[in-house]
């Protein structure tokens, strides 16, 4: 959220946590005090959305930037992003990367020890979100972050548990009945469908929608009211 859809307000009601752009590939201080309000208004948990510095491609082209610069910008997210939420009066709940470098960190065991270095003065208070069996998993647990697993409930896999790149057609599901059983897959088998056929094992605390997928209010909507038929509930704290 906060990455310029506007669409906070219409999503907020139906999610219990969120990922709220930091400035590096999206957002401002307004924006994150805009949203963080919405999420204090409907008990949402607040999460830092931290990316590459790079708004012209909104943070989804890796970047190969010395670790001392990646780290400075990196924190000069994270202190917007803490200071506004002061100014609202929540705490954070979590970190999740954004874009590349959520994908990079997850296959490169060096450039996951270097955002774990930035981000590490908040290592005691906050989930940080990773993928299962990745770089920034192992490297976390081996740190002692406190992690909570995440998958994609609108995006196709690749069999290593990788993201299905965004320049191929079908990498995103925007479908709510082809993306739900996607989900229903993830939860109660605890297995996904790769795009070669294969089923892999997964692992998840929490699935991921991303706010500027078109049909994102749809897919909320259609998810509110499938997923207790199924015994499957949001979690809010």
């Amino acid at each position: 959220m906060g990455e310029g859809i506007g669409n906070e307000a219409d999503l907020m009601p139906l999610i219990s946590s969120c990922n709220i752009a930091c400035g590096g590939h999206a957002g401002s201080i307004e924006t994150i005090l805009q949203v963080a309000h919405l999420a204090k208004e409907n008990r949402v948990k607040v999460g830092a959305h931290p990316s590459y510095l790079d708004k012209e491609n909104f943070g989804r082209v890796s970047l190969n930037i010395s670790p001392d610069i990646l780290i400075k910008d990196l924190r000069t997210q994270m202190e917007s992003f803490t200071s506004a939420l002061d100014k609202v009066g929540i705490q954070m709940h979590h970190i999740k990367a954004h874009g590349a470098l959520y994908n990079d960190i997850a296959k490169d065991i060096e450039l996951a020890k270097i955002f774990l270095r930035a981000i590490s003065r908040y290592k005691e208070h906050i989930f940080l979100y990773v993928p299962y069996k990745s770089a920034i998993e192992l490297e976390a647990l081996k740190q002692n972050f406190n992690i909570k697993y995440e998958a994609f409930a609108d995006r196709n896999y690749n069999n290593d548990l990788s993201l299905l790149s965004r320049q191929l057609p079908n990498a995103v599901i925007e479908q709510p009945e082809q993306l739900c059983a996607h989900l229903l897959t993830m939860v109660q088998d605890r297995v996904v469908k790769a795009e070669d056929g294969s089923t892999v094992e997964i692992k998840a605390d929490t699935f991921c929608i991303h706010g500027d997928t078109p049909s994102a209010l749809q897919i909320l909507m259609y998810l509110t009211k499938e997923l207790p038929q199924h015994n499957i509930f949001i979690k809010r704290e």
